[in-house]
């Protein structure tokens, strides 16, 4: 059924189920029938069944009820039908027993929507009505056999086909992660490439001079090199915050004296193009005359209108205290606190 519209099966159910009515009204023409009214009222219990068993619903399987009343049916119908017929007439009845292959249909629509218990409920009672209107013989001479069959093969290629759309989004589903993984690992290996390139690019010169110097390093150079690794540093903790205008200023205000520290800690990373470069360029300006002696900046979780925080310290003694790993951020006094917001107070203006 993968692939082929459920109209088309229900239309096919549909006229197959009206074959077995229209083998009921001929065989009412014929006679075999001692009362046409049990057979009347079994037609249209047996009509009515079908189209509350081929009638779409919320999900594939029949309702329940639905169901239950189709098993009911099974048993009506054979009755009524057998109760007017004559079990050893000469010759057989012919199209008369159509309620053998009526039921057998019905239990097959019963188990391909997803019913299979009750559908085998219901050819097991046609099975015992058989047996005790006509005996063993019936089983095979009236089809009851071929009715059987049809529900186990509606069962077993209903389970078949369950199972392989199972296993399909099973396959899926592992296709979908490792293709995840892939690209995981390909941003990992670029971004890696992309970081590696960055601190070449930085260290590159440095190391040629320690190169032809053999080592030996002036103090300004020395201090290049605790420059240049705080850049490095910058390029792993400070991700979307850094920009080329950024890490320049960064580099001029360590020059300086000053001590810069840049945390992303993923706050900026759903921020469009646009705003991420108004944010670098507003971060490069506080940058560019900030006078403190030590400077944290630091992006701020989703949810929150503010993008980035610049606070600026200056110390209140000479340094010493930091030589000593000790902490005296609560003698610093703030020289700078800046907050950059994720959108530019224009652009909420205009919305307003």
């Amino acid at each position: 059924m993968i692939g082929v519209p459920r109209y088309l099966i229900v239309a096919l159910a549909a006229l197959f189920s009206t074959y077995h009515v229209v083998l009921a009204l001929y065989s009412l023409t014929r006679g075999f029938a001692s009362d046409p009214a049990p057979v009347f009222v079994a037609m249209g219990l047996y009509a009515l069944a079908t189209v509350v068993t081929l009638a779409p619903g919320r999900s594939a399987a029949v309702p329940l009820w639905a169901a239950a009343f189709a098993v009911a049916v099974s048993l009506s119908v054979p009755v009524l039908v057998a109760s007017v017929l004559d079990p050893n007439r000469p010759g057989g009845n012919g199209y008369a027993t159509w309620y053998v292959a009526a039921v057998g249909t019905l239990m097959a629509i019963v188990s391909v929507r997803r019913r299979p218990g009750f559908a085998w409920v219901g050819v097991g009672l046609l099975v015992v009505q058989t047996l005790l209107w006509s005996g063993p013989g019936g089983l095979v001479s009236l089809g009851v056999v071929g009715s059987v069959s049809w529900v186990a093969v509606a069962h077993i290629i209903t389970s078949t086909l369950a199972k392989a759309a199972r296993d399909s989004q099973r396959f899926a589903r592992a296709e979908r992660e490792a293709t995840e993984w892939q690209a995981a690992q390909e941003a990992h290996l670029n971004e890696r490439q992309f970081r590696l390139g960055q601190t070449s690019l930085m260290a590159l010169p440095m190391l040629r001079i320690i190169q032809r110097s053999g080592g030996e390093l002036t103090p300004e150079q020395r201090a290049e090199c605790l420059h240049l690794e705080g850049a490095i540093r910058d390029e792993i903790r400070g991700r979307r915050l850094l920009s080329d205008a950024v890490r320049e200023q960064v580099m001029l205000a360590r020059r300086r004296g000053t001590t810069v520290t840049l945390l992303d800690e993923g706050g900026i990373d759903d921020l469009p193009e646009a705003e991420l470069t108004r944010v670098l360029e507003e971060l490069a300006r506080a940058l560019r005359s900030v006078s403190a002696d030590k400077v944290v900046i630091r992006t701020v979780p989703e949810g929150s209108d503010i993008a980035v925080t610049v606070v600026g310290l200056r110390t209140s003694d000479d340094g010493s205290a930091s030589l000593l790993a000790q902490e005296s951020l609560e003698d610093d006094e703030i020289a700078l606190w800046l907050e950059i917001p994720r959108v530019a107070p224009e652009t909420v203006e205009a919305g307003e």
